[in-house]
């Protein structure tokens, strides 16, 4: 029998998470089961004996699936078997990622996996506010040395209520929704959305998960105690044998060559291209003068290291030090921007947006019911009426490479813009596509997009709640000095300590997304201080994005589609349709338009879609005919459309026609229509309900008239 080592950890709603390991993945160097209710997730972690002392990051690789199994589902489509990572697996991997990502040492270099699976789903339970926990107890079985035990928790606030690790059901109604990822001591990681709550109420929120956190990394802590593992002797200190003495040497040498160089180039405010084009020139001027052919071919990467390691010393030290910023702002200043809207006619709705050295072209395109993103996975079938795609193309930072597909990154970034923007999204029928090219880059792509699609939306005259701006901060931290910047740039992001977007209104957040670098030293005074600057700065662009474009348009474009909506009785969804669908398509054929009907509860829902109003209009005519129902007893207004010996045809809808016997026109007795009716005259007549035989309509004015007295003899 396996020897199980379990611990539980108690939630504050009466619920509890068991983590366990002993039982599954024996051959990896960890792997912890982690359990909620029915939603269980295995992670495992494997570590290579070899170190890569050439690279200069960590070769962490985070993956996370979800089995269909899990969910009690068979894979939809052709392949009957899971295939690549959907979205919404990769941004889990992500999140686990970024939290722990930080948390190891600089020195450490090992190639590590971790991979971590959905095993079952209790649809009580969303997993992927417990990934991060799983792969932190796996790593800690393992002995792997970061600074954890880490956890990361999905946090809501529903009707002012925090729920941690919500159902889906309980995510419809919230109103704050994070994740949120920490060590014992200090915030990571954060991501979600709001509806634009105030700083407080997310700070309150942020104190409120740590608190929850810390009990999860209590646990990991006594299940830890109580194993005997030997699997951290693999891991042994590198940090004394990262560089050899001839290394150390030419590290000196390097700095002693381009330290000063580097910090000339950084303190004349130059443009991102130009910095890049004089920081090669020293380091190549420092290879020809020192290094003969030989010793740069083998020793490249680790002198192209050294050398980012100078840079980053630079760049803090004038910005710790001097207070001077690569491109010359001071710490609250915004860079340069400039928008355009209406930049592309052919579009349904589109926006120009630059700050500094970042550019987004952003367009919406407006579509019906059938072009909503439909998920459908082991946790949730949705279609999202409203969605975003960001791309990043290699031109944007002057770079070549490969396009292979949607990276990690770009799902990321397009994710955190469509999160920032969708609760301001109005009810409409329409389903609403943005799509964000990055054409420039250097810091806050993402948060020029969530600019840039605020305003094309505004464009394209979709009725937003309020206009989103976007922000990326920047955190400095030596010893007790501490600087906030505003509006970071590439490098800052670099070889700064913080990087959070945070997006909203006038009125207040909307979205975040938070990375520290290092894991310790934010505290909730520093992160209360980095918020309230912030404001300031998503202001600030706020009103200049409103100098381009105010409020949005009252009017679409010529060339957006133009959708009207209605129900109908369930009943009538056959008829409408007509037998093979003949009725419907001979609709669409007469009127240039799409017709889509969807069953929901008691009734049919209608959408019309077209370009021609006449002819739209005469697509629901042609509905409303056939789904007309006439009320028993009720009073309609009636024009006269035709009269026949035997009555006179009146419409008492629009094309809906009934037959007014000529002896329900009055209680006199009439020779000729004509004494009483003529073509377009308006008379109030009575439904008395169908013909049993002919199933018409039984209409009267009679009975709405005067009954003349009895004649005398």
């Amino acid at each position: 029998m396996p020897d199980i080592v379990k611990e539980t950890i108690s939630l504050k709603d009466g619920r509890s998470i068991i983590i366990e390991t002993g039982e599954l993945a024996k051959q990896a160097d960890g792997s912890a089961i982690v359990r909620l209710d029915d939603t269980m997730l295995l992670a495992t972690v494997v570590v290579s004996k070899e170190t890569k002392n050439e690279t200069n990051f960590l070769p962490l690789t985070v993956d996370y699936r979800e089995k269909y199994s899990a969910g009690g589902k068979i894979p939809g489509g052709f392949i009957k078997r899971e295939g690549r990572p959907s979205d919404e697996e990769i941004l889990t991997m992500r999140l686990v990622d970024r939290v722990l990502r930080p948390t190891f040492p600089e020195w450490f270099k090992k190639e590590i996996q971790i991979m971590i699976s959905l095993l079952s789903y209790d649809k009580t339970v969303l997993p992927d506010g417990l990934a991060g926990l799983a792969a932190s107890t796996a790593l800690s079985v393992a002995g792997v040395p970061f600074n954890g035990p880490i956890s990361e928790i999905r946090i809501i606030r529903s009707k002012r209520n925090f729920i941690i690790n919500p159902s889906l059901d309980q995510l419809k109604e919230a109103d704050i929704d994070l994740i949120v990822g920490a060590s014992m001591n200090s915030i990571i990681m954060i991501e979600g959305e709001m509806k634009e709550i105030k700083e407080s109420e997310f700070l309150n929120t942020i104190i409120h998960a740590h608190e929850e956190i810390q009990s999860q990394i209590e646990a990991q802590i006594r299940l830890s105690k109580k194993l005997s593992n030997n699997s951290s002797l693999f891991f042994e200190d590198q940090k004394s044998k990262k560089y050899n003495p001839e290394n150390e040497s030419l590290k000196e040498e390097l700095f002693s060559f381009s330290y000063e160089k580097i910090e000339k180039i950084y303190s004349n405010s130059l443009d991102k291209k130009t910095r890049f084009i004089q920081e090669k020139i020293i380091l190549n001027n420092f290879k020809k003068k020192f290094l003969t052919e030989e010793k740069i071919e083998k020793e490249e990467a680790i002198i192209d290291q050294f050398y980012e390691e100078i840079k980053k010393k630079v760049t803090r030290n004038l910005i710790l030090e001097k207070g001077i910023r690569l491109d010359g702002r001071t710490s609250k200043q915004i860079r340069p921007i400039w928008s355009v809207v209406d930049y592309l006619p052919g579009v349904h709705g589109s926006a120009l947006f630059s700050r500094g050295e970042t550019q987004s072209l952003t367009t919406v395109t407006l579509g019906s019911s059938l072009d909503a993103n439909k998920i459908d996975n082991v946790v949730m079938e949705n279609q999202e009426k409203f969605y975003l795609h960001y791309n990043f193309p290699p031109f944007s930072t002057g770079e070549i490479r490969p396009i292979r597909g949607v990276s990690r990154r770009e799902i990321g970034h397009g994710n955190l813009a469509q999160r920032a923007l969708k609760n301001i999204i109005p009810n409409n029928p329409y389903t609403i596509r943005v799509v964000s090219d990055i054409l420039e880059s250097n810091g806050s792509s993402s948060m020029a997009t969530v600019c840039a699609a605020s305003l094309a939306l505004m464009d394209a005259g979709i009725s937003i709640k309020n206009p989103v701006s976007g922000i990326a901060m920047g955190l400095f931290m030596e010893n007790e000095k501490k600087i906030i910047i505003s509006d970071i740039i590439g490098e800052e992001d670099h070889f700064g300590d913080l990087d959070f977007k945070i997006t909203g209104t006038q009125y207040g957040i909307t979205a975040c997304q938070m990375d520290v670098k290092k894991t310790q030293g934010l505290t909730y005074d520093l992160l209360n201080q980095i918020l309230k600057q912030a404001l300031e700065g998503r202001i600030f662009i706020l009103r200049k994005m409103l100098e381009v474009l105010p409020e949005y348009r009252k009017k679409m474009k010529p060339n957006a589609p133009k959708i009207y909506t209605f129900n109908i009785p369930k009943d009538f969804i056959g008829s409408v349709i007509g037998t093979g669908g003949k009725v419907i398509q001979e609709i669409q054929s007469c009127t240039n338009t799409n017709i889509l009907i969807e069953e929901k509860g008691d009734f049919g829902y209608i959408e019309i879609i077209g370009h021609d109003d006449e002819k739209i209009e005469k697509a629901i005519d042609r509905i409303k005919q056939i789904t007309f129902v006439p009320e028993l007893g009720k009073i309609y207004k009636a024009k006269v459309k035709s009269i026949k010996d035997f009555g006179a045809f009146v419409e008492i809808a629009k094309g809906v026609e009934g037959l007014l016997h000529i002896s329900e026109i009055g209680w006199k007795r009439l020779n000729r229509i004509e004494e009483e009716l003529h073509i377009g005259d308006i008379v109030d007549v009575k439904f008395m309900g169908m013909d049993e035989k002919n199933k018409k309509m039984k209409l009267s004015r009679k009975v709405l008239l005067p009954r003349p007295g009895k004649k005398n003899d």
